[in-house]
């Protein structure tokens, strides 16, 4: 009888065990990137190969991740915010020739991240730190440092025009 009641618990810890790795079996797939998955961090591009017939390209979200296509089928997907989002490469007669995935991750680089009550700044740290933009920083950090970088774009734009 004892044997009995061993085989019984066994079989329900067993059956336990099984459902439980079930339920978590489809984390599992949506946490490992596959092969179809294009996987770039914010602000940063990578290149991906393509058909040399590719006409068309459509993003399923330009907020996540932009794309550009080059001369030879190459395409250039820049990271723009977090998140997952598609792309679609088309031919001329409107075949699809490729449909993949783009998870944009965050920032590669060493942030250090300080709050002021509820508003955030972002600071990268590589090697020294400097104010870094970085989507959920607080409205006035954000704007004051787009601003000074767009000061200094136009700056370093009319100075290269003069000479």
């Amino acid at each position: 009888m004892s044997h009995q009641s061993f085989s019984s618990r066994s079989l329900r810890v067993a059956l336990h065990s099984l459902v439980a790795g079930m339920l978590m079996w489809p984390i599992a797939v949506i946490a490992e990137p596959s092969a179809n998955t294009i996987a770039v961090n914010v602000d940063q591009a990578r290149l991906v190969k393509l058909p040399a017939r590719v006409a068309t390209i459509v993003v399923g979200n330009p907020l996540i991740a932009d794309v550009a296509l080059q001369a030879g089928g190459v395409l250039v997907v820049t990271g723009k915010g977090y998140g997952a989002t598609n792309f679609i490469a088309m031919d001329r007669a409107g075949e699809i020739l490729v449909d993949r995935l783009i998870q944009v991750e965050g920032p590669s680089d060493q942030l250090i991240t300080v709050y002021r009550g509820v508003d955030r700044e972002s600071y990268s740290c590589m090697p020294t730190c400097q104010r870094r933009v970085t989507l959920g920083d607080g409205d006035s950090f954000f704007k004051t440092t787009m601003d000074q970088a767009g000061n200094l774009s136009g700056q370093a734009g009319s100075a290269a025009a003069v000479k």
